[in-house]
């Protein structure tokens, strides 16, 4: 028995499902980081963009590395940041809870305040959802939103440059800290770390930016290097990532927090996941995003290169967070 990454089976789901009929009032389907919808009536011209989002307990969080509330407040963030790369504006969310056992009122209580504090934070209350029991829990947000022009990953062109908002690597190596147990890290920098991966934020006021500017978008959750690939590949492009640039948007967290685990920052910031920044192509700059590279003509090889401190230019490997491999 073999098993496939998870990028192989969504692009099997995808095949399963079809393509999505043109008088569905589907514009968007599987592959990008959100659904995008029709209106049905009315005269409100934006579109609904919808996602979901699941944190699993064991795989996406530990009760001893978080607490209740950061794990509600986590959970929520995660859904919210694909609506951020897709340029939309959060609406509304639906919670589905699956408890066990162990999770007591008090600590339900913790969890709905974190995710009632992220609701508030990006402007998108909790309407409905779902409770039920299990053997493990986990939390699905699924979150609405609303866009006039809905920014994809596949409109990336050579002579674009790339931008980033948010640091990278900080997330990886706050949970590298958690997974290695390194408590003489207790600096400024790697508690920065930590707090990144316990408490994301997505990146809705940038998000806001990209309509009518940005060419294509995705947000960072499975590490830089691996949805870069996949933005390169929707969009038939090649990114070159200036290694430089990656690492000072990270800045003196990602370098502290990377010393004390005795690893190479670099490692954290092109494959640690969960720092959910947005990564975008566009001609022009944008506020609230640097500039970390340039999209280049695909003529053959790797999808994404990074140019590094010594001017030299490498193929990176799509190594990130894969929940099959």
């Amino acid at each position: 028995m073999s098993t496939s990454s998870e990028l192989a089976r969504v692009a099997a789901l995808r095949a399963r499902f079809g393509a999505p009929s043109t008088g569905a009032g589907v514009r968007v389907g599987i592959g990008d980081d959100a659904a995008v919808l029709e209106m049905l009536g009315g005269s409100d011209p934006k579109l609904l963009v919808w996602t979901v989002d699941a944190q699993v307990e064991g795989t996406h969080f530990r009760t001893d590395w978080a607490s209740w509330e950061d794990i509600g407040w986590r959970s929520f963030m995660a859904a919210a940041s694909d609506l951020a790369a897709m340029g939309a504006e959060p609406v509304a969310a639906l919670s589905a809870l699956v408890l066990a056992p162990a999770v007591d009122d008090e600590a339900l209580a913790a969890l709905a305040r974190g995710q009632a504090a992220a609701a508030a934070a990006v402007g998108a209350a909790v309407v409905g959802g779902n409770l039920a029991r299990g053997t493990e829990t986990s939390i699905t947000t699924t979150l609405l939103g609303r866009a006039a022009q809905p920014v994809l990953r596949s409109g990336a062109r050579p002579g674009d440059g790339l931008w980033l908002a948010g640091p990278v690597g900080l997330a990886g190596v706050g949970l590298a800290l958690l997974v290695k147990n390194v408590q003489s890290a207790r600096s400024p920098g790697a508690e920065a770390c930590l707090q990144a991966w316990r408490r994301p934020v997505a990146r809705i006021a940038e998000g806001r930016a990209l309509a009518g500017a940005a060419h294509a978008a995705i947000d960072v959750s499975d590490g830089l290097a691996h949805d870069a690939w996949q933005l390169a590949e929707a969009s038939g492009v090649r990114l070159v990532l200036d290694l430089a640039s990656v690492l000072a948007a990270g800045g003196a967290a990602l370098t502290a927090g990377a010393a004390a685990l005795g690893d190479d920052p670099a490692e954290h910031a092109l494959h640690g996941g969960e720092d959910y920044a947005l990564l975008v192509a566009s001609p022009r700059a944008l506020p609230g995003f640097a500039r970390i590279g340039a999209v280049e003509v695909h003529d053959d090889g790797a999808r994404v290169r990074t140019r590094t401190t010594q001017g030299t230019v490498v193929d990176v490997e799509p190594r990130g967070f894969d929940h099959f491999t």
